[in-house]
């Protein structure tokens, strides 16, 4: 299912970018000067020495997005991908030079974490783009000085408004598929559901559990989670358990008959009722608000009149990624994407948290460090900085030396 989405996506970028598209990504500006003879010239200018910190999870789409992109704005990359998964992209370069790519353009780093952090200092590497654990970018963003560019966790939010339950069906299956599908291993997948009292009347969560039920460890529709224990994920489930008026709505428990190693996570996919009212407060909003990257999401109802409350949750949210605003009632969705910053938003009664970026931006905001990916946009904006040039070619002929000032 990874390599489905990462092929589409990765052809996807080839086919927008390609061609004399990627001349005209550097397209410079001009302005006239202030006086006879000067032009000021605004370009698009490469770094030069860059790095590249790819995820496991998109062993193929990301860094691949990134790395092109990088190489179009003229940089010299080197290109550090996940351990677990490294040979996807190894194999990607052959492709490359296959296709005539200088093999001097890009290096490959196959290693962990701090010998790729050595090379980044030791190489005086100019920018590294970042995508993965929020724990991860800190730390780069540290000791880099803030020359990092990231994409990092997303605590992804799923607004249902008060319309719409005729299309009960479609709905509940693009929630388990946002949240589910892929084992929840997305930095765009649905971390929290928020549905008006109209959805959870109609029976969203009875349709929602039903279609989580039919996933399977046989046909993948249930994966292995490469970042999380059973225990760690069962005992968040636990932890969200203990707040007042919270329920199970389905799975809590480890998957049968597996042979899955113990280092990896292998439950079945989770949802955890949290009343909204008890969820605001200080002492449970930050567990409601973790991220378990793996098939697990909290799912709250609100009525019309706490719509408020709603919003103030997802702005309290550290990190803006992802977000869907289930609605195509023109005042409530003005409403929301007004009072909200998610970087990503989808918003109508399509609306998902998980598209990728095969047409459109995708990257979070409200954070000046963040990074994009998909578009020309994303790729001048991360892979890019600003240069002026201003030409001042004439002197006057008339020109006296003015007095001392």
């Amino acid at each position: 299912m990874f390599f489905v989405y990462a092929r589409f996506y990765t052809h996807a970028l080839f086919y927008t970018v390609g061609g004399d598209n990627v001349r005209f990504l550097a397209r410079s500006f001009g302005v006239p000067g202030d006086h006879y003879g000067q032009f000021s010239n605004g370009h698009r200018w490469p770094y030069g020495a860059v790095a590249i910190v790819a995820p496991f999870n998109f062993p193929l789409e990301i860094p691949v997005l990134q790395l092109m992109g990088s190489l179009f704005m003229g940089n010299k990359p080197v290109l550090k991908p996940a351990e677990k998964c490294s040979l996807v992209m190894e194999q990607f370069l052959h492709l490359l030079h296959d296709c005539g790519m200088d093999k001097k353009d890009v290096d490959l780093l196959n290693c962990q974490g701090p010998v790729a952090e050595k090379l980044i200092l030791d190489a005086d590497v100019r920018l590294t783009q970042f995508t993965g654990s929020s724990k991860v970018a800190d730390r780069l963003l540290e000791v880099t000085k803030g020359k990092v560019k990231i994409e990092d966790a997303g605590f992804d939010w799923k607004i249902l408004g008060p319309d719409g339950v005729d299309d009960l069906d479609y709905v509940a299956w693009q929630c388990d598929q946002d949240a589910y599908a892929c084992a929840g291993q997305k930095c765009s997948a649905e971390s929290i559901l928020f549905a008006h009292n109209n959805w959870v009347k109609a029976g969203l969560f009875d349709k929602i559990r039903t279609n989580a039920s039919r996933r399977s460890l046989d046909d993948l529709t249930v994966a292995p989670v490469l970042t999380q224990t059973t225990k760690s994920i069962l005992d968040h489930t636990d932890r969200l358990l203990q707040i007042p008026g919270s329920k199970l709505l389905f799975g809590g428990k480890e998957l049968e008959n597996h042979n899955i190693p113990e280092v990896y996570g292998a439950v079945e996919p989770t949802a955890v009722f949290v009343p909204l009212t008890e969820m605001l407060k200080e002492e449970h909003f930050s567990a409601c608000t973790t991220e378990i990257f793996g098939p697990f999401q909290v799912v709250t109802s609100f009525s019309d009149d706490e719509i408020c409350h709603v919003l103030d949750a997802c702005e309290r949210m550290s990190h803006h990624l992802t977000a869907a605003v289930v609605s195509n009632d023109v005042e409530f969705q003005t409403t929301v994407l007004a009072h909200t910053v998610n970087g990503t938003t989808y918003a109508g009664r399509r609306a998902r948290t998980t598209g990728a970026p095969q047409n459109h931006w995708f990257g979070p905001a409200g954070d000046a460090r963040g990074a994009g990916i998909g578009t020309p946009e994303a790729i001048k904006m991360v892979w890019s900085c600003h240069r002026e040039i201003i030409f001042d070619t004439t002197i006057p002929k008339d020109w006296t030396q003015p007095k001392a000032t």
